[in-house]
Parts: C-alpha cells; sequence; structure tokens
C-alpha cells in the first residue's frame, strides 16, 4: 500500500471504474461486481466505454454506485482498478483526490502511478492465478474473477451474493463453478490478510431495488419488437446496434418456435447491405408483416432512397437508429444524438417521418410497440432514435409490464368483406380527412389489388405527371403528418410549468438534467424541464415554448440539431432558444448540464460548458 490518503466514508455513493484489455474476458467480472451491488438493493449504473476493434485496445467499465437513484455518469472516480499498464498515467490522474486505485503489483509499480492525494493499492493478481490454475488463457480469465474477489473485499460485497450469481451463470458446469469461486477467494483472502478493509466505499444492504431490472436498451427493443407482434427482421451488422437483432433473434427462438412441428413463426434475414435491409422491411411490411430493421447513422444514409419509396408509397416501416458519433465511420463505440436531421427528413425529395425518443431502456420496450402501432396506423416509416448509451450500456429501470388484452393496430386496412362492396378500390383517397387512406393487403381479394409505386401517383393511385393530381397527394401527405402530432407519445413536463426558464430535451440527455435539476435548485435556481419523446412535436410542445421566456436546448451534438428541428417545426421565436451542446461521445454528465445552465444564466460552473 502507497500514498495511504484521507478519504471520507461514502455509503453507497461512489463511482468505481476498471481499467482493463479489449478481450481479455473481463466483461464477465465487472458485471459480476454491479451485478451484486444490484442484488444488495443499491441502485447501480453500469457504462461500458469500448475501443471498435475486438482484441488489445484499452477498454474501461464504470459502475456509478448511488443511494439516491442517480444513475448518470458523475464525472469523478473515487476507486480505480487499473489492469492495463498502458493506460495507468491516464488511470491514475483520473482517480478524485481522496480516491483509491488497484493495480496487479505481481510487477513493480511504475512511477506513473505516484500521487500523494490517492491511496494506492497493490495485489499480485497475476502471481496469484499463475500459482493456482494452469494454462495462459486460463490464468488470464482467472485474474479478472481475482479482482472480484478482491474488490468484494474492499467495499464491503456480500461473499454469499456473489457465490449466488457464479453459481447462476455456470450452474450446468460445476468445474467453472469451482474455478470461479477459487479465484474469487484468492482476491478475498488477499485483501483482508494484505490491506486495510473494508475502505471508507463502502456497500450497504437495503431495499432500494424492488420492482426494477437490469437491461441495456437494445435488449428491451428486441424484446419489445416481440411483444408488438414483429415477425420479421433485416438487417446488416453495425455497431451498435446489432445486439437488438441478436436480443431479438434470441427471444423468438424461445418463444416463437412451435413446440409441436418446431417450426419458426419468424424470420431473420441478414442482408448485404443496410440497403437491401430496408427493402426487405418494405417488402415484408407491404404483404402484412410487422418487419423492422437496426441500424445507426452510416446505415441510415444509405437507406434514404428506400425510406423515401416507404413515405411516398406509403407502407409501414420501423427502423431503430441507435446513434454514434459521426460523421463517416467516426467513432462507432461512442455515444451521441447526432441524426436527428438525417432521420428527420431522410431520402431526397420532401419527406417528414415519425420519430420516437426513449429515455431508457424502459421506454425502448414501450416505445418499440408503439413504433410498430404508428407505422401501421399512419402507413408510414417510424424510426426509434436511441443511441449508445441507451442501446449497449447496462441501465437499472422498473419492471417491464404488458397488458395482455393488447392487440396490434393495424390501421385502415380493409378486410375482405368490405372490399368486395367497393365498385372500385381507390388507394390513396383520404375518405377520413385526416390524410390516411385506407389499403389493402395482396392476397385478401382481387378487386383491392393496386400497382405500388414510387414514382408521381394520383389519389387513385395510377401514374401521372399533372401538377395537380401530384400536389394533392403530397398534400395529403402533409396532412397526415399534422395528425400524426396527435398520435405520437405526449412530452413529459417536470415543473409546474409557470417559471420563466426551461429546459427541453430528448433521450439519454434525461438522466443528468433529472440530476443537474436537484442540485440547481439546491442552489436557488428552479428549472422547468420538458422531455420531448416524439416528433412531429404536440401541442404540449408549442405550449411550453411560448409560455418561458428563455428554453435551454439540452442534446449531445454539434449542430444544435433538435433546437434546428424545433425552430423549422414550430412557432418558437430563434432568440429564445439556446443551446447546452455535449458532443465528445462520452455520456453526459450531471455536472456538465449543471455549469452549462449557470453559464447561460449568468452563473458560474467549476469546468467549462458548451452553451450558445
Amino acid at each position: 500500500m502507497q500514498n495511504r490518503s484521507t478519504a471520507q466514508e461514502r455509503l453507497n455513493d461512489f463511482t468505481l471504474k476498471f481499467a482493463n484489455v479489449n478481450g481479455t474476458g473481463s466483461a464477465s467480472a465487472n458485471m459480476l461486481i454491479m451485478k451484486a451491488i444490484f442484488r444488495m438493493g443499491v441502485p447501480v449504473m453500469g457504462k461500458n466505454y469500448f475501443p471498435s476493434n475486438i482484441q488489445g485496445l484499452p477498454t474501461w467499465y464504470e459502475i456509478r454506485v448511488s443511494k439516491d437513484g442517480h444513475l448518470a455518469r458523475t464525472g469523478r472516480v473515487e476507486l480505480m482498478l487499473a489492469m492495463n499498464i498502458e493506460t495507468y498515467a491516464k488511470d491514475v490522474k483520473e482517480v478524485s483526490p481522496g480516491g483509491f486505485l488497484l493495480y496487479d503489483s505481481t510487477w513493480p509499480r511504475s512511477m506513473l502511478l505516484e500521487r500523494h492525494d490517492i491511496t494506492v493499492l497493490g495485489v499480485p493478481f497475476a502471481r496469484l492465478c499463475n500459482e493456482n490454475f494452469e494454462g495462459v488463457r486460463n490464468r488470464i480469465l482467472m485474474k479478472n474473477i481475482c479482482y472480484a474477489g478482491a474488490l468484494a473485499a474492499l467495499i464491503d460485497l456480500d461473499p454469499e451474493v456473489i457465490r449466488t450469481l457464479v453459481s447462476e451463470q455456470y450452474g450446468k458446469k460445476p468445474k467453472l463453478v469451482d474455478a470461479n469461486m477459487k479465484a474469487i477467494d484468492l482476491g478475498f483472502r488477499y485483501v483482508r490478510e494484505h490491506l486495510p478493509c473494508p475502505l471508507p466505499l463502502k456497500v450497504a444492504r437495503r431495499d432500494g431495488n424492488q420492482g426494477h431490472i437490469l437491461i441495456d436498451g437494445n435488449t428491451a427493443a428486441g424484446l419489445g419488437c416481440v411483444y408488438a407482434g414483429a415477425t420479421v427482421g433485416a438487417w446488416y451488422p453495425i455497431t451498435p446496434s446489432t445486439s437488438l437483432m441478436d436480443a431479438y433473434r434470441g427471444f423468438c427462438e424461445r418463444y416463437r418456435v412451435d413446440p409441436e412441428t418446431q417450426e419458426r413463426n419468424y424470420v431473420v434475414l441478414q442482408a448485404e447491405d443496410e440497403l437491401a435491409a430496408i427493402g426487405m422491411v418494405i417488402g415484408a411490411s407491404w404483404n402484412g408483416a410487422r418487419a423492422f430493421t437496426p441500424t445507426s447513422g452510416p446505415g441510415i444514409s444509405l437507406m434514404n432512397e428506400f425510406v423515401g419509396l416507404a413515405y411516398y408509397a406509403e407502407v409501414p416501416a420501423v427502423i431503430f437508429a441507435v446513434q454514434r458519433v459521426g460523421p463517416s465511420t467516426g467513432m462507432p463505440t461512442r455515444t451521441q444524438q447526432c441524426d436527428i436531421l438525417l432521420a428527420a427528413y431522410a431520402s431526397h425529395g420532401d419527406t417528414r417521418h415519425v420519430l420516437l425518443f426513449p429515455a431508457n431502456p424502459e421506454e425502448c420496450f414501450y416505445l418499440s410497440v408503439a413504433a410498430f402501432d404508428l407505422a401501421e396506423r399512419l402507413q408510414t416509416p417510424v424510426f426509434v432514435l436511441s443511441d449508445l448509451d441507451i442501446g449497449m450500456n447496462d441501465w437499472m429501470v422498473r419492471e417491464l409490464k404488458w397488458d395482455d388484452a393488447y392487440r396490434p393496430d393495424r390501421g385502415k386496412v380493409l378486410p375482405k368483406e368490405e372490399i368486395e362492396k367497393l365498385a372500385k378500390f381507390q388507394r390513396y383517397v383520404d375518405k377520413d380527412g385526416d390524410g390516411i387512406a385506407w389499403r389493402t393487403l395482396p392476397g385478401v381479394s382481387p378487386k383491392g389489388a393496386y400497382f405500388t409505386r414510387g414514382s408521381g401517383h394520383n389519389q387513385f393511385g395510377g401514374y401521372t405527371e399533372d401538377s395537380a393530381e401530384y400536389q394533392e397527394v403530397v398534400d395529403r401527405l402533409t396532412r397526415k403528418f399534422r395528425t400524426a402530432s396527435t398520435l405520437v407519445p405526449r412530452a413529459v413536463l417536470e415543473g409546474p410549468g409557470t417559471r420563466d426558464v426551461g429546459i427541453l430535451s430528448v433521450g439519454s440527455c434525461d438522466g443528468p438534467i433529472r440530476e443537474a435539476l436537484v442540485e440547481l435548485e439546491r442552489r436557488g435556481t428552479a428549472i422547468d424541464y420538458l422531455r420531448v419523446r416524439a416528433f412531429p412535436f404536440g401541442t404540449e410542445v408549442e405550449s411550453f415554448l411560448a409560455s418561458h421566456s428563455r428554453i435551454l436546448v439540452v442534446e449531445q451534438n454539434r449542430d444544435a440539431q433538435l433546437r434546428a428541428l424545433l425552430v423549422l417545426e414550430t412557432q418558437v421565436e430563434k432568440s429564445k432558444l439556446s443551446s447546452i451542446l455535449h458532443y465528445d461521445g462520452m455520456p453526459m454528465t450531471a455536472q456538465f448540464v449543471t455549469d452549462a445552465v449557470l453559464a447561460a444564466l449568468g452563473g458560474t460552473g467549476r469546468r467549462a460548458a458548451k452553451a450558445v
């Protein structure tokens, strides 16, 4: 033990971070610690910062323990586990004053670890595993589990909880259970015998997680697709959306296989590229299936031509856009909200698309179901705009609930008996005044057949280059988009709605903003907050914009895309809007929001924040 510092006790309120090498199997050990904290009833959050290669580069995993249930990043690190010698210099700098750094002391400690305001703790993980396990790969894997045991002793985790988790994970492989428990005990015993423990950073059992689960957004969205009745998924693999299709396939293999015939009641298609994937989705949806594709920004760019076809020909489609850092290839394993405008106006010509903005995995589940209903009711593509932080990180959310009385909203689909009564089916006639025409499905009746085209067509579905007939159709699409604004999920208001200043945001900004609002109010700055959940914007968004003298638009991109969308699509006076922009690829912190708000309102923050 070196550089012993004075640290205040932090009970159920600290951040620990793991610095590892990608591809060494550290994820299992890191998740073991997070799940153990969750099982002890303490609110917890996990975020994975990993490289876009397969193996060899640095990776970090961050766990926030929060007795108050705050699940955003703190920007602090009270306990760093430094297991990657290549990043020692970076990792030691990141430890907050008074914090702790744990490292593998099998080899002499580098001078890079010298800091007089933190406590450096050494455990010879490699030596312990080399002496007790055979095989190079096995020793590397067990070293990770060994540090999980050491951490359990340091932060006072219940050993029985860890044993239960290991048994659950490897229950069908007794040898693995024994090996993992041996490694955990090695780390646990060494710390108990050689280091002062527990540290002032402690986990104490409580009952704070009843009715909650740990889940990532892509898994929740994949489950939502199953519950929504989706039977066709087509995609081209792309980070960070691939795991959504993996989850969907996994759930289908469990729940969509006929127990008697073993027939699969679903289709998963890996296309040659994203354009082909959305083409498959459009074809399946046109035939009456509920179909979707998961992708990210580069995929949406490639899909643009067919998205325009689905918009103009009025074919339902659901597109999950799990946003990452752009432009171009960008940083595939970092998070942003940089595809808002791309999705809103995807394709050439005049197009506007329905967007849904989940704020967490819980909403990924529910909004997935809503997306399919909206796509069919409006006969149009619907984008679910998640991001890497939501999609691939572990969140603590409320248990997912389901109403067994739910039935899919197929919208205006004529049944055979109604088609037979028609003198002639007219595909694009607006009979109800809401911009939504009645449609038919293939194979129901010959009288319901029509030619689906992306070229100019009139309200009867016939080809046209007549100006008036063309304009009649696209004007109806505008009416349909206005109807969509009455059907999409409403925005969520926090606060009385009568304060002078308001914050408006979407998606994963929600957690940092909520925590920042608590701190701002403690400092005497009370602000209303509107979380927008969908585009087109509803009347409640217009009302919020009109009733506040100043609105701070918080988003995670450089070019203020949400602010631009508000200016384009609402009546708001542009001068009322100020942007708070976070776009470095890391999930936003509450401190960033607090500092930026204070700076925008004339106060001072601890760090510079982008407020323009």
